[in-house]
């Protein structure tokens, strides 16, 4: 049985409602968790006093050092250590001691304790340990609302609360948000127009079905996957040369449209090379667990460096997939979750095989763009199996890929995580508190895969549908998406999650179906409109009250302006580009060896490709990616910052890409036989997606008309001057750089470039 699941925090009050029944999972572990652990938790070398508060056992029984006393006594508070240390004013007694620095617990916490402790200090395996049961759905009051099973769940919530949740947005901002996260594009005109026009109840499942067949959902889709799996186009480190790994980041957007089952796409990825009888297909899918950085600098210790990349693929493999925190137990025993250091190896020796060296080459030529174990992919390839690669020209096209030796390479425990200090050996192995690694499988990646997806592995598909989750909604149904474990949030809706889950696996790991059932909910139909009340009531849109509203990510900030503009390059795949930079910044920032030593500009219609294909130099990624938020890729990332900055807004206000995309806006808008009113509300639906208000439009307008007044021609002539893209022969270039200033303005709007 689910119970509240918002955390305790110091800020509560005991005026807050103590819950009837408390549950050990939603109610106590995270005070445990958060106060207790880090001195009386999983971690033996910081146990104090012997006493483990994350285990009944050691609760239970006396205490070391008082054999009189006992650290809880079900159903009996005064007699139990904990509550009389927790509640003490003496400071010689109090826990967590001063001395700590951990807070002390709020009165509203020690009475959670003091009536847990009553009802008889029952512990539960952690909630996410617990494989993911089929929960019924819902009923409600408001029969109405709910267009599928995932409204029941939200609106039961919310009728507890006392909160309405909003209605239908708009068809306008409707389909800018489904569009933009499905494709990561703005619609077109012409699919406005239909989808306004079309009164039928179907209308908006047909924009839907039409958003996800067309090939920009992969590449949408493809994108935070890129994220995870620390995609970027060098190598890393000091000289941070280049890599040629985008055929793997091609079969991912092919996976994502042709709806790879999400087991397959995961098991070909973790082991496609160790499947009977594999593709090349299969075999590209590897290169998953090679994307990591490796080194080329000369003089440093081979095997410190191969240990770096096998415990990048077990943290990986961790965070990734499992969504937990497994880096934390490579030097010792995890302080919070139940994973000791010895699992952490047992974990480490399913990538420990590969037949890979810590330094294979120094920075060089073409043969150099990828290290061993490797691929190569020829013209007949990409004709016949690999027939999705965008590959551009003849020469030899190198990939990274994963591959064991013959010999298995014995694991050991490094004792404080330092590469040349062995303990024990271990065998491949995984957390028992998640799911024991039975004989059934074989002890190699392909085993883990099965393990992976095991009917009783309580995280695979939670995690997986989380992540997805959050692709739509702004955050996951569990907040902290890489930490599923004593320290992470709890989910605000854990009835829905195991539902999900649980749908998503009985249903073949159907990602698109998933997708479809997000977006033709009610819950992500609603209104973004924050009013006082829900202010007030709903603050964080937690409970899902209203609609997503938020910021794009970069990638899609500069897709929006490049597909309104009508500058867009739709290309799918193929090697990546470097667009316009500001000068110097490779060249402050590099060893003056190899490829990428000099920032190198394309030019033509590889100026105007996706923000997914600009070339990721890891030492200096792109600047304007990253001012807003996108990942360097030096690790695994499962849910990037979103910051509000006013370099954003300088960004918006400088940079090359937006003022030549408002500048050939603007110069189609011209050609166009209608009148300056027309022009911008046509400027505006491209940009915003929506009719602009009255007093929108005569701001707009205004500030045309004064831009035809006020604008010396030699301004106008250094304004149009910017991009590469060619002016049309002959223009007014007064009216020119009136017309694009408004849609420059556009383009400046916050809601330009927010899901709304």
């Amino acid at each position: 049985m689910f119970y509240a699941c918002t955390r305790s925090g110091s800020s509560q009050s005991t005026e807050e409602q103590i819950p009837d029944i408390i549950s050990y999972n939603f109610n106590i572990r995270p005070i445990l968790s958060d106060k207790c652990y880090k001195c009386h938790g999983p971690d033996a070398s910081k146990r104090e006093a012997g006493l483990r508060l994350d285990m009944p056992e050691s609760a239970y029984n006396v205490l070391k050092n008082n054999p009189q006393a006992h650290a809880l006594v079900p159903g009996k508070p005064d007699q139990s250590e904990v509550y009389r240390r927790i509640s003490t004013q003496d400071t010689a007694e109090m826990m967590p001691p001063p001395a700590s620095n951990l807070k002390r617990l709020s009165s509203y916490e020690v009475e959670l304790i003091k009536k847990w402790i009553k009802q008889g200090a029952k512990y539960e395996k952690h909630w996410a340990f617990i494989p993911p049961k089929s929960m019924p759905v819902p009923t409600v009051e408001n029969t109405a609302w709910p267009k599928n099973q995932i409204d029941n769940f939200i609106l039961q919530k919310l009728e507890q609360k006392g909160i309405e949740p909003n209605l239908e947005a708009d068809k306008e901002r409707l389909l800018k948000r489904v569009s933009l996260d499905l494709t990561g594009l703005p619609p077109s005109l012409q699919m406005m127009d239909t989808f306004l026009a079309d009164k039928s109840p179907g209308a908006y499942q047909k924009a839907v079905d039409q958003l996800m067949q067309s090939p920009q959902y992969g590449e949408k889709m493809a994108l935070h996957w890129m994220d995870v799996a620390r995609y970027a186009d060098s190598h890393g480190f000091q000289d941070d040369n280049y890599r040629s790994q985008w055929p793997w980041r091609d079969w991912v957007i092919h996976a994502f449209n042709e709806n790879l089952p999400y087991d397959k796409f995961i098991t070909w990825q973790l082991a496609g090379d160790l499947m009977p009888n594999f593709t090349k297909e299969q075999l590209l899918a590897t290169g998953f667990n090679r994307n990591h950085k490796i080194t080329e600098e000369g003089g440093v210790i081979d095997e410190e460096y191969r240990v770096s990349y096998v415990t990048d693929r077990t943290n990986t493999f961790g965070k990734a997939l499992l969504g937990v925190t497994l880096e934390c137990a490579h030097c010792h025993d995890h302080k919070y979750d139940p994973f000791s250091q010895k699992e952490y190896y047992q974990m480490y020796s399913f990538f420990n095989n590969v037949k890979e060296v810590g330094i294979e080459s120094t920075v060089g030529g073409p043969e150099t763009y990828a290290k061993k174990p490797m691929m190569q992919i020829s013209n007949e390839d990409v004709k016949k199996v690999l027939n999705f690669i965008n590959k551009q020209d003849t020469a030899k096209l190198i990939v990274s890929i994963m591959g064991d030796s013959d010999k298995v390479r014995p694991t050991y425990i490094l004792k404080r995580g330092n590469y040349d200090a062995h303990g024990d050996e271990v065998e491949p192995g995984t957390p028992k508190s998640i799911l024991p690694f039975t004989s059934n499988y074989p002890k190699n990646r392909l085993g883990l895969a099965g393990w992976l997806f095991n009917k009783n592995n309580p995280l695979t598909a939670r995690v997986f549908v989380n992540q997805t989750w959050q692709e739509f909604f702004g955050k996951g149904i569990v907040k902290s998406s890489g930490d599923f474990g004593m320290q992470g949030d709890l989910p605000s809706h854990p009835e829905l999650l195991d539902w999900l889950a649980v749908d998503f696996r009985e249903h073949g790991w159907d990602i698109k179906r998933l997708v479809k059932q997000i977006v033709m909910s009610a819950t992500y139909r609603q209104s973004a409109i924050l009013t006082p009340e829900k202010a007030k009531t709903d603050p964080e849109n937690t409970y899902l009250s209203r609609g997503p509203r938020y910021r794009l990510p970069a990638e899609f900030v500069r897709d929006l302006v490049l597909a309104s503009s009508g500058l867009l390059t739709r290309t799918i795949g193929g090697p990546s580009v470097n667009p316009y930079q500001p000068p110097g910044l490779w060249e402050n920032a590099t060893s003056g060896r190899g490829l990428l030593a000099n920032y190198k500009q394309v030019h033509g219609p590889n100026l105007y490709r996706r923000g997914m294909y600009t070339l990721i130099k890891r030492t200096v990624p792109p600047a304007s990616l990253g001012i807003f938020d996108a990942s360097n890729r030096d690790q695994c990332e499962v849910k990037r910052l979103r910051t509000n900055t006013p370099l954003q807004a300088l960004v918006m206000l400088n940079d090359p890409t937006v003022l030549e995309a408002s500048r050939v806006l603007a110069a189609r808008l011209l050609q166009d036989n209608s009148v300056a009113k027309d022009k911008i509300i046509k400027a505006f639906r491209l940009i915003m997606c929506r009719h602009p208000q009255e007093n929108e439009l005569t701001i707009l307008t205004a500030y045309y008309n004064d831009g035809l007044k006020t604008i010396k021609k030699a301004d106008a002539e250094k304004l149009l001057s910017v991009g590469e893209y060619p002016l049309p022969a002959n223009p007014d270039k007064i009216t020119l750089a009136a017309m694009m200033k408004v849609v420059d303005t556009i383009y400046n709007l916050e809601e330009a470039i927010t899901k709304t």
